[in-house]
């Protein structure tokens, strides 16, 4: 195995900066040295990476993706390998996935489902949340057992009817086996019924652009269901993750529960924070499509951006993950124009986010330990991953990522490695870039040539959230 030392960095923790080398010996990080320490001769390496004036980070944790997500006839376009080399690009070196149940399917059979498709496929490591989508004895029974699979995370949905939607009887009942078992209950937070009921309104006055996708989901519908989902998670005593929180008011129910003490968490996305249903989802026709997701993009006018960001500030917001579902513009998103409810949801991001993250360090939202926390560190110990992720620190896995934080690049499709024909952030432009990437000690980013393969990645098992113990 390769012994490597990353010499001349600023070794960044969620803990504080600080100049440091780092030596690599096989797949784990085997010390933490004084700049320039001769403790370790450079030449007994196999390889020395100059790290001056660069930030060495812990490996980013993306702690929701959808690869290759079916959504009726349509699958989200990248594969467990594209999305897997995107986010190596971008310096994700984990993803968690969710194995998706529907109605009708058995739990063991589709976790079966999503091994297959990432097995051999995925260039950095993975695991699998379980997404529930049919309460019921069986299903119950099995979220008992799956803890022991290394999978500690179901996610229920409270949007969707006829597809994913559990009802408050079926989501009471899951928070229920989650408090026996330690596993951690993810909740998809919208008000599925009534958003039902604004979208055929909507339709039925002929308004079927793809803003109504926005206008028909309004905040107060996402902060009631928020609201309730916390309710019944303190009644079934069981800890809450709201994923993908868009609304400053949902926010506010986050707020008032963690004053409380309330085990309760929640994570924002890039989208959330940089696009907006005025500049992107307002857009006419297919531009418009293209920025269709769910939660929608809220608007700036009213401070909703502004609060997101103070609420990643004061660790209200715990995490930034991506929610990462693309569909292709042309073959997926644009067919669907004529109704918006037919529109698949989901955007891009997994290349991006911490480029996206790093700029709230520039302009002074956040720091580089907030940075660390946010993208990789709270994730890892809310997933059950800490301390083997989510930290620079001899023992933990070598997935090391060298950034350079001032260099200037310009986001767009045509530079982009996601399997995607348009870009969210096309022509954004952004201070900082992944310029080398260790995933367990293998170079898969050498100063910005890809040297990953399929297959590198493995599958997780994952322990229980390392907060709540």
């Amino acid at each position: 195995m390769a012994r490597i030392l990353l010499s001349g960095g600023t070794v960044v923790n969620a803990t504080g900066a600080a100049p440091a080398d780092v030596l690599v010996d096989g797949e784990t990080i085997a010390a933490l040295l004084a700049p320039g320490s001769d403790l370790v001769d450079p030449a007994t390496c196999d390889r020395v990476v100059d790290a001056t004036d660069k930030l060495v980070v812990p490996g980013g944790v993306d702690a929701h993706t959808h690869m290759e997500l079916p959504v009726g006839d349509l699958a989200a376009s990248d594969t467990f390998e594209t999305g897997t080399t995107a986010a190596v690009w971008g310096g994700t070196t984990t993803i968690i996935d969710f194995a998706n149940q529907y109605v009708g399917d058995t739990v063991p059979g589709c976790i079966d489902e999503w091994h297959g498709k990432a097995e051999g496929n995925c260039v950095i490591d993975y695991g699998f949340h379980l997404a529930v989508g049919d309460v019921n004895e069986e299903t119950l029974k099995h979220l008992e057992r799956v803890v022991d699979e290394g999978i500690t995370s179901y996610k229920l949905f409270m949007a969707y009817p006829g597809r994913l939607y559990s009802d408050d009887a079926q989501i009471l009942r899951t928070m229920q086996v989650a408090s026996r078992t330690g596993a951690m209950t993810m909740m998809h937070a919208e008000n599925g019924i009534a958003i039902d009921v604004l979208a055929a309104q909507a339709v039925e006055k002929g308004l079927v652009d793809p803003v109504q996708h926005g206008l028909t989901r309004p905040k107060a519908l996402e902060a009631e269901a928020t609201f309730r989902a916390i309710k019944l998670a303190e009644v079934a005593r069981s800890p809450l993750y709201i994923v993908h929180l868009s609304a400053d008011a949902a926010l506010d129910q986050i707020v008032e529960a963690r004053d409380r003490g309330a085990p309760v968490f929640a994570e924002t996305c890039p989208q959330y924070l940089y696009l907006s249903l005025e500049e992107h989802l307002s857009r006419p026709g297919a531009e418009g499509a293209a920025y269709v997701c769910s939660p929608p993009l809220r608007s700036r006018d009213d401070g909703n951006h502004d609060n997101l960001w103070r609420g990643l500030r004061t660790d209200d917001l715990s995490v930034v993950a991506t929610d990462h579902c693309p569909f292709c513009l042309e073959d997926q998103k644009a067919p669907a124009l004529g109704d918006f409810r037919r529109i698949p949801n989901g955007l891009g991001s997994v290349e991006h986010r911490l480029d996206l993250l790093h700029q709230g360090v520039v302009t002074g939202e956040i720091g580089l330990p907030r940075w660390v926390e946010l993208c990789s560190t709270t994730p890892a110990r809310l997933f059950g991953l800490y301390p083997r992720k989510g930290v620079i620190a001899p023992g933990a896995d070598a997935d090391l990522v060298v950034y350079d934080p001032s260099a200037r690049q310009t986001l767009g499709a045509a530079t982009h490695h996601m399997n995607l024909d348009h870009s969210a952030y096309e022509g954004v432009e952004v201070t900082g870039r992944v310029e080398t990437v260790l995933s367990r000690g293998s170079v898969v980013l050498d100063e910005r040539r890809f040297t990953g393969r399929a297959g590198h990645g493995c599958f997780l098992r994952r322990g229980l959230a390392e907060l709540l113990r």
